[in-house]
């Protein structure tokens, strides 16, 4: 069974934005962003909320990746290569390719996925996470975790629930960014 992974850069005190809905300070450099591709290669398909999707569509774009570093195009063809789903009742359609739009997240249906899908399955975005933590699908947490606190903004969990968590692996990076992978536990 292929497990669902939530995945995301945040900060040192638990946002993936701050305040203003920045993210810049979460860039990872060629060596994190290397470790973060080696990540996403196991996973088959991707599940995205509207804003999430809106952000990380650039990576289909060829006219974006042109005189890109090695490691950036790297990622590019990973993530093309997955199939994505995208949780939205607002967006009118998706302009990617191997997406689908689905209008609200059905627990049933991911379950089905993590039971068929020929590998991992990526959840990013902590609105639709929180709705997989809530019906207890998301199997892993990996947390790439920036020196920066930025003092409020997106949160990278859900405000005002619990999700316990045992460490299995960790790495530091010569920026400064750490890499923290947790189990969930029951």
């Amino acid at each position: 069974m292929a497990k669902l992974i939530y995945s995301t850069l945040m900060s040192l005190d638990a946002f993936i934005a701050d305040a203003q809905g920045n993210f810049d300070w979460a860039e990872p450099d060629g060596e994190v962003h290397a470790f973060i591709n080696d990540q996403f290669r196991d996973c088959s398909t991707h599940l995205y909320g509207r804003r999430m999707y809106e952000v990380m569509r650039v990576w289909d774009s060829d006219e974006m990746m042109r005189g890109m570093p090695d490691y950036i195009q790297d990622f590019a063809g990973i993530w093309r290569a997955a199939a994505k789903v995208v949780y939205s009742r607002t967006l009118e359609n998706t302009t990617t390719s191997r997406t689908r739009l689905e209008r609200q997240f059905d627990a049933g249906a991911v379950e089905r996925l993590k039971e068929t899908a020929p590998g991992n399955l990526a959840i990013a975005g902590p609105t639709l996470a929180a709705h997989a933590f809530s019906t207890g699908l998301v199997d892993e947490c990996h947390m790439f975790v920036a020196p920066i606190a930025v003092g409020g903004g997106l949160a990278a969990f859900p405000v005002g629930s619990s999700v316990k968590l045992g460490l299995t692996e960790q790495r530091r990076f010569s920026n400064g960014m750490v890499y923290l992978r947790y189990s969930v536990c029951p």
